[in-house]
């Protein structure tokens, strides 16, 4: 989102809640053993609630 221009500040609002929803639900990392964040926070739950 670097640069990008807002029309509003509701606007940036609605643009910023979308990307990190993208990021936390549907984006893979290699150093979270390529699940997405939402995945690897739930995993770690069980395995703590496993222990």
């Amino acid at each position: 989102m670097n640069g990008t221009l807002f029309q509003s500040l509701t606007e940036a609002r609605d643009r910023i809640e979308a990307w990190k929803t993208d990021h936390s639900r549907h984006r893979p990392y290699s150093s979270l053993g390529h699940l997405t964040p939402l995945e690897f926070a739930l995993k770690s739950r069980l395995d703590a609630k496993a222990a």
